[in-house]
């Protein structure tokens, strides 16, 4: 936690986490540190979407950290999230990236049933909302400019009155997002509702998985890579997605991104690195030391003002791992984004993969997330504030984390200032207050934050 909260804060954070359990009192809990033992497996096989926030993996093998570590890497892409995570459920895998509700919608139930962890968090930000040609056309009246640009952070409210439209006439408004328990279908979603649009509820207890009840805007799964096609050929009219397939739209002329991820929930968590818990339990040597390779990438990343992304682009760019053109990769990645044609800006936190302790699992990111899965249905029942903390801690593993940094200060390769203060890290993040709508969100109080929303589920069953 950033050292100049006040101690009165920290008092009060103190006393929220303790309702969390033993296994997750205060993360600085003093232990003796001991050096890491050689990895119990010394071969694994990683998996990815290609996507540019699988950066991490990509750079901890291609700058040798995983050999350090004594560790020989495979990285293999997966076609879809739904392979990635039954590969690692199956031990095809031994872990991947993965979507920051995975872990946890598997280790619930959602889906496939299965306890997943995670010990570090891939990066902050990097989605955008894109929506076609001509449904841009009918918002760009509604949305004020400056300098004859569009004036930004653009609301939902612009996409109302259309939205109402089709509704009117009988006409599915459908979009696109990547996965039931991804960001981007919370991102999408909570945009949305912003701007008084109705995504529609889930219902799993009555075997309705579709998320339409009383939808108003109709949004379905459709891979990354497949998105711009997607759009291209009017099976959706917009959609959600990491990068480079926001880019990818604006290169081809198709659509253009009207928001960003950083402009919904400015520096929201996306990513993690997700593997069993059986697996770090067996291993935990290599999971220590594989979470002390990604960290070390993650740094390099963001290292001198992000002055080592170009060379983190030109090895995206390659078809093994992104495989997009080195142009549509750069747009985001080297801290600009690009809306509508020729409008390029500066987004220096588009990507962010270290800075603010971006890394770290806090136990806040994923109680936001089971707060969205409530909110829409995913959560059928309504739940007290203890279970989402006994969740969170089941699943977010600050403890591996904090044994892979304490070794890297050991040796000298990273300092303290690189991480959170751990001695008095309770794992919850001060309230935040840069959301689009306004809504402060305090992880110590989920409830109370879910009945902040006009639309979304409080303590109604549907």
């Amino acid at each position: 936690m950033n050292t100049a909260i006040t101690h009165r804060v920290k008092r009060g954070l103190v006393l929220a986490i303790k309702t969390l359990g033993a296994a997750s009192l205060l993360i600085g809990t003093p232990i003796a540190h001991a050096a890491l033992g050689e990895p119990e497996k010394d071969e694994l096989t990683f998996g990815f979407i290609k996507l540019t926030d699988m950066a991490p993996i990509a750079i901890a093998y291609e700058n040798g950290y995983f050999e350090d570590e004594g560790l020989y890497v495979t990285i293999e892409a997966q076609a879809n999230w739904k392979v990635l995570l039954d590969g690692v459920i199956d031990g095809q895998l031994d872990g991947a990236h993965m979507l920051a509700g995975q872990p946890l919608a598997a280790t619930i139930g959602y889906g496939t049933k299965a306890h997943i962890v995670t010990p570090f968090s891939m990066d902050l930000n990097g989605n955008a909302i894109t929506v076609s040609n001509d449904i841009w056309a009918q918002m760009k009246p509604n949305i004020p400019t400056a300098n004859g640009k569009p004036v930004h952070p653009i609301k939902a409210d612009a996409m109302k009155p259309i939205v109402d439209k089709y509704n009117a006439e009988g006409k599915p408004f459908n979009m696109g997002m990547v996965f039931p328990v991804s960001t981007h279908n919370y991102e999408l979603r909570y945009w949305l509702a912003a701007g008084d649009i109705h995504p529609g509820f889930y219902a799993p207890h009555k075997g309705d998985t579709s998320g339409t009840i009383d939808a108003q805007a109709l949004l379905s799964v459709t891979p990354p890579p497949q998105m711009p096609a997607t759009l291209e050929a009017g099976t959706i009219l917009g959609y959600c997605v990491g990068e480079p397939w926001n880019q990818q739209a604006v290169f081809k002329g198709i659509g253009v991104p009207v928001v960003t991820d950083y402009e919904i929930w400015k520096n929201n968590p996306e990513k993690v690195f997700g593997m069993t818990k059986e697996f770090t339990e067996k291993y935990p040597n290599t999971t220590a030391r594989v979470v002390k390779a990604l960290l070390r990438a993650a740094k390099w990343l963001d290292a001198k003002d992000n002055a080592n992304r170009p060379a983190a682009v030109k090895i995206l760019s390659q078809s093994n791992y992104v495989g997009a053109d080195y142009e549509v990769i750069a747009n985001s990645m080297t801290g600009t984004f690009e809306y509508e044609k020729g409008d390029k800006r500066s987004v220096p936190d588009f990507n962010v993969f270290f800075r603010y302790f971006a890394t770290f699992p806090y136990y806040s990111d994923a109680v936001w997330y089971l707060t969205q899965m409530r909110r829409w249905g995913q959560i059928s029942e309504p739940k007290s504030d203890q279970w989402y903390f006994d969740v969170a801690a089941s699943v977010y593993r600050p403890d591996i984390y904090k044994k892979a940094a304490l070794e890297l200060i050991e040796e000298g390769t990273m300092t303290a200032a690189d991480f959170p203060e751990f001695e008095l890290e309770t794992g919850f993040r001060s309230p935040q207050k840069h959301f689009i709508d306004n809504i402060v969100y305090d992880g110590t109080a989920p409830n109370t934050y879910l009945k902040k929303f006009p639309i979304g589920l409080k303590d109604e069953t549907l």
